[in-house]
């Protein structure tokens, strides 16, 4: 039995989540300040604006994190650097002009280090790439307001020179950038809602998906080290879902949904769970392993066909729209706590 299925590569990627994560609610509590400190209606306008997307990037990064499934703590040297502008920021070493700059440059680090992310994926696994899917939107919106930064960036300081307006051609050419910018990447660019955070349908689907990807790509492998590390995947990912389906959902949809199919789903999760404690105790390379995964899958594929057809639906009809985002959250929440736990659990293969 191993400890960790987590390879260096996965690691890597969650502890870059995790600085992700830090380094948004910077760059939120900057955005608090500047609304303070700001004079000017025009830029105050922005950066609410501004505010208002990276509070709801904020749970897109935390979705990603739960969706991920490996909890890391951010970087000594990222927290650091963190500590070092929060104090920038709060003291008066900087006028405004400066640090409206040095929240450019953060914009930029979050950007390249969310791009950085996305690529990496690409390699690690499909797996992977689904979990951080929803990361793009916070790329693009991080990019299209480092063009407005830019833009502000100049007003300032142009005042801060001269004493006097800048050119409003400036403000021109960078709202004819964001134009051009926003027409290359369609509706990714913002997220264009009042929604605060996914509805539950949502993150169950993203989930369903991820896990369906890790099936494939077991099945697909004939290495008994990334076997053993795919199952590892699915063993904490299928039993963190589970049990926060059983803690957030299944006992509030009872009393729509109707006592006989929410007991299905309790059955169909306990037969999972039996399931995955079984297969934990094979080694990958054994012959029946993937006859059991594939027996695994066959339940898990038949229980998300019921959740996605009838039970979303009784969940649309039943439910509205800021209960579900709700929900959502609680299942985040929920979600994360669990797997901090299974964190430090062995759930591997024997070998």
């Amino acid at each position: 039995m191993v400890s960790t299925l987590d390879d260096t590569k996965r690691n890597a990627i969650a502890e870059k989540l995790a600085d992700a994560k830090l380094l948004q609610e910077l760059l939120i509590e900057n955005e608090e300040r500047f609304l303070r400190e700001s004079t000017d209606n025009e830029i105050s306008n922005r950066i609410r604006d501004f505010l208002e997307d990276d509070r709801k990037n904020l749970g897109i990064i935390e979705t990603v994190i739960v969706q991920y499934g490996i909890q890391k703590e951010p970087r000594q040297t990222v927290r650091e650097m963190v500590d070092q502008v929060r104090q920038l920021m709060q003291g008066s070493q900087l006028n405004f002009f400066e640090k409206v700059a040095q929240h450019e440059l953060l914009k930029h680090k979050q950007v390249m280090s969310g791009l950085l992310v996305h690529k990496a994926a690409q390699r690690v696994g499909a797996d992977v790439l689904a979990a951080i899917g929803p990361l793009n939107t916070v790329n693009f919106e991080n990019r299209a307001h480092q063009e407005q930064l830019k833009g502000i960036l100049e007003i300032l300081g142009v005042r801060e020179l001269t004493g006097q307006d800048a050119d409003q051609g400036i403000w021109g050419r960078v709202q004819d950038a964001i134009a051009a910018f926003s027409g290359a990447v369609g509706s990714a660019v913002t997220q264009g809602s009042d929604k605060q955070d996914m509805n539950i349908q949502d993150v169950i689907r993203m989930d369903h998906n991820k896990v369906n990807i890790l099936f494939t790509e077991l099945q697909q492998s004939n290495d008994p080290q990334k076997i053993q590390e795919y199952f590892g995947q699915i063993y904490k990912d299928l039993t963190a879902h589970a049990e926060a389906e059983e803690e957030v959902v299944y006992p509030r949809v009872r009393s729509f949904y109707g006592e006989g199919d929410t007991q299905e789903l309790y059955d169909e999760q306990a037969e999972m769970k039996r399931l995955l404690d079984q297969i934990k105790a094979i080694s990958p390379s054994a012959p029946e392993f993937k006859d059991r995964v594939r027996q695994l899958a066959d339940i898990v594929m038949d229980h998300v066909r019921q959740e996605e057809s009838t039970l979303f639906a009784a969940i649309r009809n039943n439910l509205s729209s800021e209960q579900t985002e709700q929900w959502a959250t609680e299942f985040k929440a929920a979600k994360s706590k669990i797997q901090q736990r299974l964190g430090g659990q062995a759930t591997g293969a024997g070998v």
